[in-house]
């Protein structure tokens, strides 16, 4: 049996491991990427979550920190892997709402694996047009005196 000895492949692999520590958020935000938009009185969050398990997608809101948790579990370990790009693990996100969030109507939906999430806008955040009465100008009977004590300069 003849041994494979590739120097360079062995220092990529110790390298990978040595800045895996310092990467960890960016790759958080690698494998959780999201838009998030405005439409109408909502908002959209879209989460891209493909190779997650629906069954560990955990959202929640605390106060007002929204988490969003997914797992994607790793291939077997019975595998000689060549390249391995797509991160396994458990994946977190958090985003701080506003108070023009109605946090009691959140909904959710995991479709071909993207989480889509619809934040309704709170009613008192919504825009309103305010009714202008227009009052009728009578005229005052009596007399006036400098002493009339309804306007004063």
């Amino acid at each position: 049996m003849a041994t494979r000895f590739d120097p360079f492949r062995d220092i990529d692999r110790l390298t990978e491991r040595l800045f895996a520590s310092v990467g960890e958020a960016q790759q958080a935000m690698r494998a959780m990427p999201v838009d998030l938009y405005r439409s109408g009185d909502h908002f959209v969050l879209r989460c891209d979550l493909p190779g997650v398990d629906p069954g560990s997608i955990d959202v929640g809101v605390d106060g007002r920190m929204l988490t969003i948790r997914g797992q994607r579990s790793e291939a077997s370990n019975d595998v000689e892997w060549l390249t391995q790009e797509r991160a396994t693990g458990t994946f977190a996100r958090q985003l701080t709402l506003g108070p023009g969030v109605d946090l009691e109507r959140i909904e959710a939906t995991y479709t071909d694996g993207v989480l889509t999430l619809t934040l309704p806008v709170a009613e008192a955040a919504k825009p309103r047009r305010i009714e202008v009465v227009h009052g009728t100008s009578g005229a005052v009977t009596g007399s006036a005196s400098s002493d009339s004590p309804a306007l004063s300069s």
